[in-house]
């Protein structure tokens, strides 16, 4: 066969590249990032706002604390009577309404008062169940054990005319939180503010798991500190500089719960920092924070909450401009 009829070494090499550039091809489009859609992510952050908007603001939510109160040993009087440990607010309850009695870790209630109370109680062994949610007269609840609020089926939740309260633990203190839906902080709420919603801070993080978990500490706004594991690390990039920040996981979660403080902090956000969640990593280890889903810490709108603080490793040294802004309306 003559020379002519086989194809040159450069034709030969020019096809192996386009055969092989074929087979691959599929293979590129199937494996090729999803096309990120700015309106899907506007219209999530903006849904976002409004179920934040709507729990803050939600009849016994954080707006409508009006005391909290810890417990020493042995009795603690409540009532509107100032001189009692626990004070309740005028004209809501009788000047000595009852005690709560403090004793190894456990809060029994005893009543002075014949007024009446919704009482629901969390069903369990030693506890005298009355009902999950009944009117019946204060006295017939003396020597009522109440369960705090660490409990898996949450707390004993008394109600006194329109006043919620629960007993509430932190590390080894015991106290008693009062709320009222018609508090002035709930009633004089001026709303809240964010920054303009911005796809370049939904991040694409990375996993670095801690083997074993860590364990920090955590400082809250009492000066106590509590123990906490952090599964790993989140390691992303901003400006191409790669920045750490340990998030938390609580028992019975599944999404991390994550506390910063950047250099916003004290100035357009919140002075004590702000939190967010994140979903779990995939399989891949890749994580998403969305910094536009920050929020403020319920001591942004009310001195008697107990916020856990970030710890210093997730002081940010740059300006995080998404998510809430400090909150402006009065703060009682």
């Amino acid at each position: 066969m003559p020379k002519s009829a086989f194809p040159s070494s450069s034709f030969r090499v020019l096809l192996f590249i386009l055969l092989l550039a074929s087979a691959f091809l599929p293979a590129c489009r199937k494996s090729a990032a999803p096309v990120f859609d700015a309106a899907a992510h506007r219209q999530e952050i903006q849904k976002w706002q409004a179920t934040r908007l709507e729990r803050l603001t939600e009849p016994d939510g954080w707006l409508s604390l009006v005391g909290l109160f810890w417990l020493h040993e042995g009795e603690n009087k409540f009532g509107s009577d100032p001189k009692n440990p626990v004070v309740l607010p005028e004209g809501k309850a009788p000047a000595v309404t009852g005690s709560f009695w403090l004793k190894d870790g456990r809060v029994q209630l005893t009543t002075r008062a014949r007024i009446p109370i919704s009482l629901s109680t969390p069903s369990t062994g030693d506890i005298e169940v009355l009902g999950r949610l009944i009117a019946v007269p204060i006295e017939r609840s003396r020597n009522l054990y109440l369960t705090d609020d660490t409990q898996d089926n949450g707390p004993t939740r008394l109600e006194i005319d329109s006043l919620i309260i629960n007993v509430v633990k932190r590390g080894d203190r015991i106290g008693i939180r009062v709320k009222d839906p018609k508090s002035l902080t709930r009633q004089e709420f001026k709303g809240l503010e964010y920054f303009p919603i911005d796809p370049k801070w939904r991040i694409e993080a990375r996993f670095e798991p801690y083997q074993p978990p860590k364990i920090i500490q955590i400082d809250n706004v009492l000066n106590m500190t509590d123990d906490e594991t952090s599964p790993g690390a989140l390691a992303f990039e901003v400006n191409g500089k790669t920045y750490r920040i340990d998030p938390i996981l609580e028992q019975g979660e599944t999404d991390y719960f994550v506390m910063i403080a950047d250099e916003t902090t004290g100035g357009e956000t919140y002075g004590a920092g702000r939190y967010l969640y994140v979903s779990p990593p995939d399989a891949s280890g890749k994580v998403i924070i969305d910094f536009n889903k920050a929020y403020s810490p319920p001591c942004a709108f009310t001195g008697f909450a107990t916020c856990p603080l970030p710890p210093q490793q997730n002081h940010l040294p740059l300006r995080i401009e998404a998510g809430e802004k400090k909150y402006a309306g009065p703060v009682h």
